[in-house]
């Protein structure tokens, strides 16, 4: 049975180093003080799990993850009044929806690598933008891609 946590830190970071912004899990990102971050961030929630491959021949090998990303726009720090828009929120999404991009070259696999761990694969990814939301009082646009990794172990 593939665990979850390896798979969830590999999604974090990769989102991290494609948005080149924080991002949290199930919270606001938090600083080396443990104290919030300013927005713009990400927050990663994992969703779905299902080990279940459908075959007669399931040998619990295989597992499909769904997560869900909420890029959260915000107003600029120092800088009074300012508000978080959906530009800024469509800007981290469209760098976030990398995740499921394939090699310009058309060779196999995905141009960004996920590391889910040891002995374990992602050979297919999906990606859905799911809307967003806003917040008037708060000043904060949202944006969501929902993932969905299909994951298999090697030995």
């Amino acid at each position: 049975m593939i665990e979850r946590l390896p798979v969830t830190q590999g999604l974090q970071a990769l989102l991290a180093t494609l948005t080149g912004r924080p991002v949290g899990r199930r919270t606001v990102p938090l600083d080396a003080a443990g104290k919030p971050l300013p927005p713009p961030y990400t927050i990663l929630y994992p969703l779905d799990r299902a080990d279940d491959t459908n075959t007669i021949a399931d040998n619990q090998t295989a597992t499909v993850l769904d997560y869900q990303a909420t890029f959260v726009s915000g107003p600029q720090p120092g800088i009074p009044d300012s508000r978080g828009g959906d530009d800024q929120a469509q800007w981290l999404a469209d760098r976030a929806i990398k995740v499921v991009q394939r090699p310009a070259d058309g060779s196999p696999g995905y141009t960004h690598p996920i590391n889910v761990g040891d002995g374990v694969v992602c050979w297919k990814r999906e990606a859905r933008e799911a809307g967003g939301t806003d917040n008037a009082e708060d000043a904060i646009i949202t944006s969501v891609i929902r993932y969905r990794l299909y994951l298999t172990t090697t030995a």
